[in-house]
């Protein structure tokens, strides 16, 4: 943890709560906690909460985390997924050292646990189809009917299933069932399916298997194999507990995880269905899984977020048992206060008008010390290079100025950071109308405040014209206009996409920046936080995304500074 980092107070939640006891009391030596995320897709900030509470918990209790991958699936899986899930959690800062599993590392011994289930008449070979299953399942007022197949001797059913997986039958041909209570209140119980029949290419172990185990039923099993304390899953498998229990009750396993369910993170602003993110991708809404204006972690991190402020974050918003949106402001204040004591800070010009200080040498280049933290020495200083020709931002400037504005206007005098007064002279236009130049005076005794101590209103970012480099800046915001973009149910969620999401201009930085590495964070004074991209930066032709705006999001210069 760097010194940077900012350190919460413990926030008390019932996970916690529940660990505490259980090691107070004996049930629990040490702890033991996963990550079981499906290879299927990239992860996104809801999983961000769930690895730093599953990783977080061990670490603070000194137990263990095992990264699992639940790939029961093979249809949707592939070794990128599974390369970006380990990335990620690395990127924030966990490790699970020697403890990466995968369920289809115990695949021959879940086949044993569900023959052992049809040996205890615990389980049954179904013929019917799934729109036949389904029909026969029943309703929440309703209770299930018996498939036909129920009551068909054990012997047959281990027979069927041993040629179910010698490759006998074709996909769909018939399945296996837990043989639990068809007329049980919650619908989970209804004799759910263990076993498919899915021919599909795994990408860890080939074509070795056509039949696959459920997601319930290798979980469940998973855990108690690796000898999980605390199954922490997010509320919506609720009502998969009692079939959770009823897996591990019936077999003879090593140990007994108790399965405890937190409310999953949903924000304002954001949609984080993996069907829907999956859409958005694949109809080139977004450019890829890592558009800086996913929800994803690999998003995220392009965008330029920190993994400490994701972890702060997860920390502040703590675990509840009841399902709320939390303000992404939440979590932009957590990003902006680490991007705030983290990053150097640089000049940038966005929106570049030209200053021409005509009572300056002209060929005359000073070099100006300019720290690049106020308050942490220990980050260094550049030098600036200034010159008779500077940019600065064009709306810092107004011809007509109305009473709040301070900063320059014909007439006035502002300061430079780092350097001189200026007072405009003279307006310059094209034929259009339109003001192209800006013909200044500068004070040559005013270098670090003036001797006279007169006093200005209004400080300026600026670059030197011929030092300064160009850039590509991409203008990164909210990709929704609402805030609750899976709310109506009447349009689709991409109705609500903000047109002005990304916007790509060219802006002049200082000559400092041309040495950023892919990933430097900085902050571009009084304009924002930026981050060279993480693919398309180059020294030749410099990258950089907006990560956040100095203050609210949409505001681009603070009153402070005379906006």
């Amino acid at each position: 943890m760097s010194h940077h980092e900012s350190h919460d107070t413990e926030v008390s939640h019932f996970i916690r709560d529940i660990i505490k006891e259980d090691l107070a009391t004996g049930k629990h030596k040490s702890i033991a906690t996963r990550f079981p995320p499906e290879p299927n897709g990239y992860l996104h900030i809801g999983h961000a909460k769930s690895i730093c509470l599953n990783f977080g918990m061990a670490k603070e209790f000194s137990g263990t985390c095992n990264l699992r991958l639940d790939d029961t699936n093979p249809t949707k899986e592939n070794t990128e997924y599974v390369e970006s899930i380990k990335g990620d959690v690395r990127w924030l800062g966990f490790d699970w050292g020697d403890r990466l599993f995968f369920a289809s590392d115990y695949f021959e011994k879940l086949y044993n646990y569900a023959e052992e289930l049809i040996r205890m008449d615990k389980a049954y070979v179904c013929e019917l189809s799934a729109e036949e299953i389904r029909a026969f399942r029943g309703t929440l007022t309703e209770p299930g009917k018996e498939s036909p197949y129920r009551n068909r001797p054990t012997e047959e059913s281990l027979d069927l299933f041993r040629r179910m997986r010698a490759g006998e039958f074709e996909d769909g041909k018939m399945v296996v069932r837990a043989k639990i209570d068809m007329s049980s209140p919650n619908i989970t119980l209804r004799d759910p399916t263990i076993y498919r029949i899915r021919r599909a290419h795994h990408h860890r172990t080939g074509d070795t298997w056509c039949i696959y185990p459920m997601y319930d039923f290798a979980h469940c099993l998973s855990d108690a194999l690796e000898g999980i304390t605390h199954s922490l899953c997010t509320l919506e498998f609720e009502n998969n507990r009692p079939l959770y229990e009823w897996f591990i009750n019936q077999l003879d396993v090593p140990s007994h995880p108790r399965q405890i369910e937190f409310a999953r993170l949903e924000l304002t602003y954001t949609v984080m269905s993996k069907r829907k993110l999956l859409r958005l991708v694949e109809d080139g809404l977004v450019s890829g899984w890592d558009d800086p204006r996913m929800p994803t972690i690999a998003g995220m991190r392009r965008r330029g977020f920190t993994p400490a402020a994701l972890r702060n974050f997860s920390e502040r918003i703590g675990v509840a048992k009841r399902n709320s949106t939390v303000d992404v402001a939440m979590l932009e204040h957590a990003l902006r206060e680490d991007l705030n004591a983290t990053t150097r800070r640089v000049m940038g010009v966005l929106d570049p008008i030209k200053v021409v200080i005509e009572n300056y040498p002209e060929d005359a280049v000073e070099e100006l010390d300019a720290p690049f933290h106020p308050e942490d020495e220990s980050m260094g200083s550049r030098t600036l290079p200034f010159s008779r020709e500077l940019y600065i931002e064009r709306d810092d400037f107004m011809e007509n100025p109305p009473k709040k504005f301070f900063r320059l206007s014909p007439g006035r005098e502002v300061r430079l950071r780092y350097a001189y007064y200026i007072t405009c002279k003279e307006v310059v236009k094209d034929e259009a109308g339109n003001i192209v130049e800006l013909i200044c005076t500068y004070d040559p005794e005013s270098r670090g405040g003036t001797a006279d101590g007169r006093k200005v209103k209004a400080t300026l970012h600026w670059v030197s014209a011929k030092h300064a480099i160009r850039a590509e800046v991409r203008l990164y915001d909210r990709l929704f206009t609402t805030p609750a973009p899976e709310g109506d149910k009447e349009k689709d969620f991409t109705t609500f996409l903000n047109p002005d999401s990304l916007n790509v201009i060219e802006a002049y930085l200082e000559p400092s920046l041309a040495s950023a590495a892919p990933e430097d964070r900085v902050q571009f004074e009084r304009i924002g936080y930026f981050v060279a991209d993480k693919i398309d930066m180059t020294s030749e032709k410099p990258v950089f995304n907006r990560i956040i705006g100095l203050r609210d999001t949409w505001a681009r210069i603070s009153s402070k500074e005379g906006a």
